[in-house]
């Protein structure tokens, strides 16, 4: 290869490289002459991130930082990801998905218009890059905000950020997918700025067709492409109809699931009620709602408890009241599971009723309703049980049913408290306590990594239940010791592994898995194996130092003059 048939590419332009790196890749003279340690690159990276006051504005900075320089980018975040975290994906993803078309500058991600339907596959084969994993919406119903449209394209930009930071999935191998299949929100077809296609959301029907069309070209593109699907207004069709042929899991349902069941598990032990003593209210009976207990049920089961006697532990309560089987209205289908038959024909239509009715040992909420868990619920709360489980789980942090400091006051201190959204550490009587946030990115990326590396051919319930367990064995000693139900955030790539173990072994017992190389390693040797597979941002300089080397021989200066170029 000749100096002159090499061009620039956008990550060459790193101001760590030394000398002969950028003399290799033509950019000497186009990059400042200081040769940078990582860290110094990190210090200006996070003071120019402090100037910037709003949260969106510091997220489209770190977008602008990703596209341009996408090793400096995940070495910031893999270091800062408490900080980074909630500016990349929630709560900060929100206002950047309302804003989507109006600060629109380059492409992200991979657009499918309803227009492309019966030439799906060579508008995807426009994609460049061999891909592992694609997160895939139609923004139908982003986060609580409603329909988007192409709008919701932060969310899987956003997801897909975390699963490489947090577990070390190639950036070149993900692909934000976006479906555009017109939109219901009527502001969004009058903004001039909106960037969608200009029509009423297609029909359910219309858009199994287009799905089926999306899911055969993905396979045939990337053959064992993991999909995720993520905030689709109704999400059950597509994982119900593609769960058994491709490999594919809704995060909404099973990730949220997967990750409120590793912090109910560690709650229930904590409480020291047994699961068949457990009573939990569900402030919400989405999509969400009914599959975090789904998940539940089957931890009381694996407890002991019957199907029938776990299911009975839960009372759903949607916008008319307690969710029954004669309360006159027709029942969403994913309701009829956990409707109630023993209400004796009266019907409680408000979340205190439904409260005072149970007298519950876990609230759940899963609602959008901001501070429907009042101070009387919370403080019955505490009057009922000794722990009392207070999981308000709603994003972003306004829509939350109640804040830590509000579960710490009324409950006197005693709540076993998980969030959604991230929420400060309280002072309360002379200790410093710490909230539980029940976030999916404990989850999901160790499923997505541990699917890729398995060569999973599905993704069972049995591997999302063993992310789940894995991710509820994750906590240090020090952890433990100090009450809390999840890890530390700043741990979270540790985390993605034990959850990508857990995953590759139900993949194995479950017999969906290719990978051959794997199936005798002791636990030790698999997860040395698993963190050689994993993407790590602060080890790729060097390895582009060496790959030079070895091509040209050329030593790559080090040492001497700090910013001669010589």
């Amino acid at each position: 290869m000749s100096t002159s048939d090499r061009t620039p590419e956008a990550g060459h332009y790193d101001t760590s490289t030394s000398i002969a790196v950028r003399r290799f890749h033509r950019t000497h003279g186009l990059i400042p002459p200081a040769v940078e340690d990582q860290e110094m690159q990190l210090q200006r990276c996070l003071k120019q991130l402090s100037q910037k006051e709003k949260p969106i504005d510091k997220y489209l900075y770190l977008s602008g930082l990703r596209n341009t320089n996408v090793h400096l980018f995940y070495r910031l975040t893999t270091k800062h990801i408490k900080d980074i975290a909630p500016i990349i994906y929630t709560p900060t993803v929100g206002d950047v998905c309302l804003q989507w078309s109006h600060n629109y500058v380059q492409p992200e991600g991979l657009y499918l218009s309803y227009a492309d339907k019966g030439h799906i596959a060579s508008t995807i084969n426009n994609w460049p890059q061999s891909v592992e994993i694609t997160v895939v919406t139609d923004g139908s119903r982003i986060l609580g905000l409603g329909d988007l449209g192409i709008n919701g394209m932060g969310i899987p930009v956003g997801k897909l950020a975390l699963y490489i930071a947090c577990a070390g999935i190639r950036p070149e191998a993900t692909l934000p997918l976006m479906l555009d299949l017109g939109t219901g929100n009527q502001e969004l077809l009058e903004d001039p700025l909106y960037m969608g296609s200009r029509r009423q959301k297609v029909s359910p029907q219309e858009e199994l067709e287009f799905m089926d069309e999306v899911m055969i070209a993905l396979n045939e593109k990337w053959p064992g492409i993991v999909v995720q699907f993520e905030d689709f207004k109704n999400p059950f069709p597509a994982l119900e109809r593609y769960q058994p042929q491709y490999t594919c899991f809704n995060d909404d349902i099973q990730g949220t699931g997967a990750v409120v069941l590793a912090g109910i598990i560690n709650a229930v032990k904590k409480s020291g009620v047994p699961v068949k003593g457990q009573r939990a209210v569900f402030m919400g009976a989405g999509s969400a709602g009914v599959g975090v207990a789904k998940q539940i049920v089957e931890y009381f089961m694996r407890e002991g408890l019957t199907e029938e006697q776990a299911r009975e532990c839960f009372w759903f309560v949607d916008t008319k009241g307690l969710v029954t089987n004669d309360r006159g209205d027709k029942l969403a289908e994913h309701k009829v599971y956990f409707s109630r038959d023993d209400n004796a024909g009266k019907q409680y239509k408000t979340l205190p009723e439904v409260v005072d009715y149970v007298k519950p040992t876990i609230l759940m909420g899963l609602s959008t309703m901001g501070g429907i868990f009042s101070p009387d619920l919370l403080t019955k709360m505490a009057k009922w049980n000794e722990r009392p489980i207070i999981f308000p789980l709603s994003n972003p942090s306004a829509n939350s049913e109640c804040t830590f400091e509000d579960a710490v006051k009324y409950t006197d201190g005693r709540a076993l408290f998980a969030s959604g959204s991230p929420f400060p550490p309280v002072d309360y009587e002379g200790s410093t306590l710490h909230p539980g946030q029940g976030n999916n990115m404990y989850v999901f990326p160790g499923i997505g990594l541990g699917t890729i590396l398995s060569k999973a051919t599905v993704v069972t319930q049995s591997m999302i239940y063993a992310s789940a367990e894995a991710l509820s064995t994750a906590l240090s000693p020090s952890e433990t010791a100090q009450g809390w139900l999840y890890p530390e955030i700043a741990r979270i790539r540790d985390v993605s592994v034990t959850v990508s173990m857990g995953v590759i072994r139900a993949a194995q017992e479950a017999g969906v898995d290719r990978e051959t190389r794997i199936k005798g390693m002791s636990d030790e040797e698999l997860e040395k194996w698993v963190r050689s597979k994993m993407y790590d941002p602060h080890e790729e300089m060097q390895k582009v130092e060496e790959e030079v080397y070895s091509y040209t021989q050329e030593l790559a200066p080090k040492g001497g003059v700090r910013g001669s170029h010589l």
